[in-house]
């Protein structure tokens, strides 16, 4: 037992430097962000009404603004819709073009089952070669690592807002310990997301129109 303890602490230490060390010098604040052509937005959970949960709106705050100022001119936005009852890119849209973001500069991914997935199929259906991936701080490290070592010349921006749901965000980043082992193995064998599909021209489109 112990040395089976020892070989699984061994083992979380080595796949969280391993993922955090591919973030590293990626990480950025909102004014200081290279710009680029897309902001890739990471979903996570909506309410039965739709309305995004505020981890998820302040995710979408930075996008907005990362848009209205010039330094992004799309975005992508991937999350979970397994089921007809529960779509967050849908929820997503509805609340960027609320607040003013064109819809045609939206791009929707509902295959986005985690960050793997959307990171995987950014690159892989939707081409896009250079981002900015936007979450809480605490997922940051492991979405930028992902996004760069599957291909995409990613940099990030971070929410630290969403701290005041202090319980939430203790829990969530605690679980990233365990997330960044999952994350090193779904690279080492280089799994496929859960859904690929044909290559799609969403992000060539926004990009294009205006």
């Amino acid at each position: 037992m112990v040395v089976g303890a020892v070989l699984v602490s061994g083992g979380t230490v080595a796949s969280v430097a391993w993922i955090r060390g591919g973030a590293d010098g990626h990480i950025y604040s909102e004014a200081g962000v290279p710009d680029a052509p897309v902001a890739l937005v990471l979903g996570t959970k909506v309410g039965a009404d739709g309305t995004p949960s505020p981890f998820l709106a302040a995710r979408l705050e930075i996008a907005q603004r990362l848009f209205d100022g010039g330094k992004v001119r799309a975005i992508l936005v991937s999350g979970d819709n397994m089921n007809a009852d529960y779509n967050e890119p849908d929820a997503m849209l509805r609340w960027l073009v609320d607040r003013g973001v064109p819809a045609q500069k939206v791009v929707l991914d509902h295959a986005g089952f985690d960050t793997y997935d959307s990171c995987a199929r950014a690159k892989r259906i939707f081409g896009v070669t250079r981002a900015t991936v936007v979450t809480q701080s605490f997922h940051l490290p492991r979405a930028v690592a992902l996004c760069r070592r599957l291909g995409i010349d990613a940099n990030g921006v971070g929410d630290e807002t969403a701290k005041r749901y202090a319980r939430q965000w203790w829990i969530s980043s605690t679980r990233e310990h365990g997330a960044c082992v999952k994350a090193a193995l779904d690279l080492l064998t280089g799994r496929d997301p859960v859904h690929l599909g044909r290559r799609e021209t969403g992000i060539d489109d926004a990009l294009r129109d205006g």
